[in-house]
């Protein structure tokens, strides 16, 4: 789950973690009123979307007046804000954070993210801040500092130090910083995140460190636990589609093909939506079923995929381990019934009762074709949508 910049920096402060002054503003009226609390010019009124590149994409303004940040707070709060990260349909803008200007000496980037590689919690810094830091690694890898930390004996001062020492930072820095670190490292573990990141953390000509700007993610799977960052999710910013599934557990993500997938297994989902690249089609989503899916969740499914008009062909790929075959075939002939299934299938089964399950389907009476492999199910299901 993703917040926005000012949650991020809420979270921030009570952690003790350095940020600008400001807050955030619906309408222009409320901006300004931010803005009369800052104490002083310039200020920065800053769009709040789920993405990154705000500022290349018109969202972030600079303000050296009260009526400039109203005007800034006109122009970008409603508007359509197209990032690299948004895609071509951009996101509308509900609200700005306005903060006070900072004089900044020198930008850095500073994050902690779940390495499944080591099975632990890795810092990345480097001097190069403000970049996108995907950029800077393809760029100039050697500028990236990694420090991995065993989430079983936690942070030390020698990994702030090395960190520190890396970034080059000044002997007067290194305590502050030190402290910062271990902070971030804190609420990282705290709030069961998964991805905590400061880009750019600056450096102020008056030798301070600040978070100029915040991201944070969370692990979805720890919300149930994590009861106030459930609270901040805005499903506004969320594909529509991606929440309706979440009502009902299942697994999904919203893609731009017109191949609707179903399959059991987030590992067998991949396979199949390469099969699917591989025959020339492009996938219209990864949904999950997961293994002990039910009648019940086999219709929301359908009607889910369904409800994606790009969808020209559903392909159907299940392992009947937990999910028995029959199970998914009575589950397919059931929503068959109860929502308008108006594009043909394909489906490939294997595993427990695969045969009461293809007896199931072929006296259903739908518009459906049987795949003996994936390859097949692959080539027939683009076929469908070349047609």
């Amino acid at each position: 789950m993703k917040i926005h910049e000012y949650q991020s920096k809420q979270l921030f402060s009570e952690y003790g973690i350095p940020i600008p002054r400001g807050g955030v503003a619906e309408t222009p009226e409320s901006a300004k009123a931010v803005a009369e609390t800052l104490g002083g010019f310039p200020a920065a009124v800053k769009a709040q979307i789920h993405a990154g590149g705000r500022g290349k994409g018109g969202g972030v303004k600079i303000a050296n007046n009260t009526e400039e940040v109203v005007r800034h707070a006109e122009d970008i709060i409603g508007m359509n804000l197209v990032t690299h990260q948004t895609g071509p349909a951009g996101q509308p803008v509900k609200r700005v954070l306005i903060e006070k200007g900072l004089n900044i000496a020198k930008e850095l980037y500073l994050s902690l993210m779940a390495d499944r590689e080591s099975a632990g919690i890795m810092i990345m810094a480097s001097e190069a801040g403000g970049m996108d830091i995907e950029t800077v690694a393809a760029e100039t890898p050697e500028k990236i500092i990694k420090v991995s930390v065993n989430p079983l004996t936690g942070i030390y001062p020698y990994h702030c130090r090395k960190v520190a020492f890396g970034l080059g930072l000044d002997k007067e820095l290194i305590k502050s910083f030190s402290r910062m670190l271990t902070s971030l490292y804190r609420l990282f573990v705290d709030r069961d995140c998964s991805l905590v990141e400061i880009n750019p953390l600056v450096i102020t000509e008056d030798r301070e460190l600040c978070a100029l700007d915040a991201k944070i993610n969370f692990d979805d799977n720890a919300l149930y636990r994590q009861k106030e960052v459930a609270e901040m999710r805005d499903l506004d910013e969320e594909d529509s589609l991606d929440v309706e599934a979440s009502k009902y557990n299942l697994n999904y993500i919203n893609l731009d093909g017109t191949v609707g997938n179903m399959v059991n297994g987030a590992g067998l989902a991949m396979a199949v939506m390469d099969t699917i690249k591989l025959a020339g089609a492009e996938p219209a989503n990864f949904l999950d079923v997961g293994g002990g899916a039910t009648a019940e969740m086999i219709e929301n499914g359908f009607r889910i995929i369904l409800s994606d008009k790009k969808v020209k062909a559903i392909l159907i790929n299940i392992f009947g381990g937990i999910l028995r075959c029959d199970v998914l075939a009575k589950g397919v002939v059931e929503a068959a019934k109860n929502t308008q299934i108006d594009v043909p299938l394909v489906v490939r089964m294997e595993g427990t009762n695969v045969e009461e399950g293809r007896r199931i389907l072929a006296e259903s009476g739908l518009d459906l074709q049987t795949a003996g492999d994936l390859r097949d199910a692959g080539q027939k299901v683009a076929a469908l949508v070349a047609a």
